[in-house]
């Protein structure tokens, strides 16, 4: 692929008001790729704007905020869509047995329907053009699960099955499918997750309240940093292989933690695969 081609594949982007959104839009639009990056909030996408981006509004919550701005780049396109990088997501902290339905249906609405239903209406315009590349951020959560972490872990867990799937019955159509695995990387994560803490979990009434105690106290840290932390070009990196790859992989781990957490679900059982998650949570949380 040459840099004149890249500049006749538009790339659609959710969740770039900061960290890897950001990141990623910034680096393929220097790269010649025309990006169309999206935020839910409308002064983040006026900071796009400003910074010289075709940005547009978009709620993962809300099926015509989906369903418009999904219409407005295929207008402005001819409509034509390369690639969807489904970035957008946040991290719902709490034990599962404080979590409500609300809290678990506001998780799920972002991170796997929203993602879900702006796949849909992209793929109509893939199959026209015979090709596209659907990218899926999610993350070592998707694959191991770490305590105090369940609505993320199963959103993930959710939205993988559903790619791999997906990924199957798209095969031989030119539209390939990929998963980014990340683990920490460096972003507005904690405290967007610290946000939704607050808002969904009541810490004084849990039997685990001494260990929110903890939690709370990471989570407005913002200056901790976790080991073995990247930077989010580590996720650009990875995103640029499964865009101009010809054979694009089904997965791509980014940190050294999800290789390694990979290569322990495979050869441990799982009661030790338990001990050493239970240890990591708890090291998390000390």
């Amino acid at each position: 692929m040459t840099r004149n081609d890249r500049h006749e594949l538009p790339i659609l982007i959710t969740g770039c008001s900061s960290g890897i959104g950001r990141c990623v839009a910034e680096g393929l639009r220097n790269l010649g790729y025309p990006v169309y990056p999206t935020a839910r909030k409308r002064q983040d996408v006026e900071v796009l704007r400003a910074n010289g981006f075709e940005a547009m509004q978009l709620d993962l919550t809300n099926s015509a905020s989906i369903q418009g701005a999904v219409e407005a780049m295929l207008k402005r396109t001819g409509g034509r869509i390369y690639a969807l990088f489904n970035n957008g997501g946040f991290g719902q902290p709490g034990a599962v047995e404080d979590l409500t339905r609300g809290a678990l249906r506001e998780q799920f609405e972002v991170n796997f329907l929203g993602t879900h239903e702006l796949t849909c209406q992209v793929i109509p315009a893939m199959r026209r053009q015979g090709f596209g590349r659907i990218i899926q951020n999610s993350s070592v959560l998707g694959f191991i699960a770490l305590k105090y972490r369940g609505a993320y872990n199963a959103s993930k867990y959710a939205l993988e099955g559903l790619t791999d799937t997906l990924r199957l019955e798209l095969k031989d159509t030119g539209i390939h499918v990929s998963l980014i695995e990340p683990g920490s990387i460096e972003s507005r994560f904690r405290e967007n997750a610290y946000a939704a803490f607050k808002r969904n979990i009541d810490a004084e009434k849990s039997v685990h309240r001494a260990i929110y105690e903890s939690l709370e106290a990471r989570l407005r840290t913002s200056g901790a940093v976790v080991p073995f932390t990247l930077p989010a070009d580590a996720v650009l990196k990875k995103v640029l292989h499964a865009l101009e790859s010809p054979h694009p992989r089904a997965r791509y781990y980014v940190t050294f933690p999800t290789y390694v957490f990979a290569l322990l679900k495979r050869i441990l059982p799982s009661g030790m695969l338990d001990t050493v998650l239970i240890r990591t949570s708890s090291l998390e949380n000390r």
